[in-house]
């Protein structure tokens, strides 16, 4: 919860030093509906209670359970994304819908993240992967022209949101900014090289534990690395993704070493991540299990696979679709330190919860 030694955020001043950002937040949001609607887009609004969370390595779902009148129990869970839900609608026949709404992921919270925060997320149904970047583009100078933002600042970054961005791909940040080409533990149609990627990684002083897999030693030089140098003056649209960070993406079908996917970068900031979708529900589900397994390696606990997700998405057009934070496009335009700094009620913070005074 965002508070201070003179009282929480509602309080009457700390809640004054917020409101300009709150509204210039809501103007946002209100501009953004706009632009989606001149463009034909249906705002739906999915069901944040579902059969499962997602099903990445990373990704910690808040459980809970179903009661049905009877009494009788079922396990569910908030949705960590819009997406499933959304995919199941192009399969009954929607081709432009967006939604923007609450989501919910567990083991999160820094400056960039939160337990519970906004989620923007459409889909275009037969539409290329660029245009979603086109899309990118055009709503995060929106959101700078309505908040009154002539430059996007965080961590002692800038960035323009009205210039055009730069195109790097994934092969090439990592080459420049970790001097590490991932290339070559990528051998084409076999399965990554890890003990030559941990080779790489040591040798640019990364430390590596002797059980990190691929994906493990892939993110952290990302995170450590790469991601703070994109999005520096510009935004950075980073693409081309390794075939193991594919996640629900197709693989490129001229070089399935990596996945047609793209993140969208600000400042050093994540702000997008958009994939031309994957509609194959066999590969899908051999993805998904692989994912549960590391999970469950990792962390001890897995998710369970949404069935219905995979029945539909035999049935779901040829589609690109993105998912932005809400909340950091809200952050970058108002020149906020952290994304619940623009959030009108944060979650509670556990360290301020005080236990009820005796009678």
């Amino acid at each position: 919860m965002i508070s201070s030694a003179s009282g929480p955020f509602w309080g009457k001043d700390q809640y004054a030093a917020r409101r300009g950002r709150l509204a210039a937040r809501a103007q946002v949001s209100s501009f953004v509906r706009r632009w989606f609607a001149a463009r034909g887009f249906v705002e739906v609004e999915p069901a944040a209670l579902q059969a499962s969370p997602g099903n990445e390595t990373h990704l910690h779902g808040f459980r809970t359970a179903l009661i049905l009148p009877e009494g009788s129990p079922h396990g569910a869970w908030l949705h960590t994304s819009p997406e499933f839900a959304m995919k199941k609608l192009l399969a009954a026949g929607e081709d432009r819908i967006y939604a923007l709404t609450g989501v919910f992921r567990n083991r999160e919270r820094t400056a960039l993240h939160a337990p519970e925060f906004t989620m923007l997320e459409w889909y275009r149904a037969g539409a290329p992967l660029e245009r979603l970047v086109e899309d990118c583009v055009a709503l995060t100078a929106l959101a700078a022209h309505v908040a009154g933002a002539k430059k996007f600042a965080f961590g002692g970054r800038q960035a323009s949101p009205f210039e055009p961005p730069e195109l790097l791909t994934v092969r090439d940040a990592f080459r420049r900014y970790a001097g590490v080409d991932i290339y070559e533990s990528l051998p084409a149609g076999g399965p990554p090289d890890t003990a030559r990627f941990a080779r790489q990684a040591r040798h640019a002083g990364l430390r590596v534990a002797p059980d990190d897999d691929w994906s493990d030693i892939f993110s952290r030089l990302l995170s450590e690395r790469v991601e703070p140098n994109l999005g520096i003056g510009r935004p950075t649209v980073l693409h081309a993704y390794p075939a193991s960070e594919a996640a629900l993406a197709r693989l490129d079908p001229e070089d399935p070493r990596v996945a047609e996917r793209f993140e969208f970068y600000c400042c050093g900031v994540e702000l997008a991540n958009a994939f031309r979708e994957l509609v194959d529900p066999v590969e899908q589900r051999r993805r998904f299990a692989a994912d549960m397994a590391e999970q469950q390696r990792i962390y001890g606990t897995s998710a369970p696979i949404d069935e219905d997700f995979l029945a539909a998405l035999a049935h779901m057009p040829d589609a690109s679709g993105a998912a932005l934070g809400f909340d950091r496009l809200a952050m970058l335009a108002t020149g906020a330190e952290s994304v619940e700094a623009v959030q009108w009620t944060p979650v509670f913070d556990p360290g301020e919860t005080r236990d009820p005074p005796h009678a």
